[in-house]
């Protein structure tokens, strides 16, 4: 069991536990002032950051220790989160009273360009996403927060999930649960932090396992895989999927991409 898990779970995985979703943590001065100006302190001054950190990770070909357990700290207790699966998301999404889908912070931070692929979802009809300041898009405070059904955000993630997206869920300062996002690793900056060997984020729940009697070895899986967790080995008569469980983060893609149907997703 993770450490989330065992701190906020309640005998539960850490983000399948109501309480993480209750509206009364929002009674804390401190996460209603980071709600607030997320967008700008956590977003804004993340990509800037993010960049200045990927041409020092270039140079030197890792960050300084010290500076990695720091960032890992902090993000731990303001912004943390989790891969999990479509199935996750059906359970998850399935419960909720309310659901939004907002644009994508990392990628107008980044790029200026609206991409709706982010959900917030409140387990009471007195939701909390008002305090977000939608401004930050050149909307108004009435705009960007487009209301759904469970039915209809868990329908518009599952096409999500079949372009490539990997589904990740993410607190506003732990343990409320904030924000479900469909992104890129390229796009999104969390993922990105990945490739800085800095982990804000815990893998799924899940890994990606290969049924050897069905795997043909035609690499589809390695290509859609986004965390360079696939390989192959030669076996008699061609080649054959090997999964890296410690390097699988458990998003499901390759199991959607692979053509013979040789990869499920097991408890890790």
């Amino acid at each position: 069991m993770c450490e989330f898990c065992t701190k906020h779970g309640d005998g539960k995985v850490w983000f399948k536990n109501a309480a993480n979703y209750a509206n009364d943590l929002l009674a804390d001065l401190r996460r209603r002032k980071y709600i607030k100006d997320f967008f700008q302190s956590t977003i804004e001054e993340g990509i800037v950051t993010l960049g200045r950190l990927e041409v020092l990770f270039q140079k030197k070909k890792a960050l300084p220790q010290r500076l990695v357990n720091q960032m890992v700290a902090r993000a731990r207790e303001e912004h943390f989160g989790q891969v999990v699966t479509i199935e996750d998301i059906r359970e998850i999404v399935g419960k909720a009273a309310t659901v939004v889908r907002m644009p994508c912070a990392c990628r107008w931070a980044a790029m200026k360009k609206e991409n709706r692929c982010c959900y917030s979802v409140s387990y009471t009809p007195d939701h909390w996403y008002g305090e977000l300041d939608m401004g930050y898009f050149g909307l108004a405070q009435d705009e960007g927060l487009e209301s759904l059904n469970p039915e209809q955000a868990i329908a518009q993630m599952e096409e999500l999930d079949k372009s490539g997206s990997v589904h990740t869920i993410w607190t506003m300062m732990t343990p409320f649960i904030g924000a479900i996002c469909n992104c890129q690793p390229g796009d999104c900056l969390g993922l990105r932090t990945l490739s800085l060997d800095v982990e804000t984020m815990f893998r799924g729940e899940c890994v990606a396992a290969v049924d050897e009697e069905l795997c043909n070895g035609c690499g589809t899986c390695a290509a859609a895989c986004q965390f360079s967790a696939i390989s192959s080995s030669q076996v008699a008569g061609g080649f054959q999927a090997v999964v890296d469980r410690e390097q699988c983060f458990g998003c499901g893609l390759c199991r959607n991409a692979c053509p013979a149907q040789a990869l499920t997703m097991v408890s890790r």
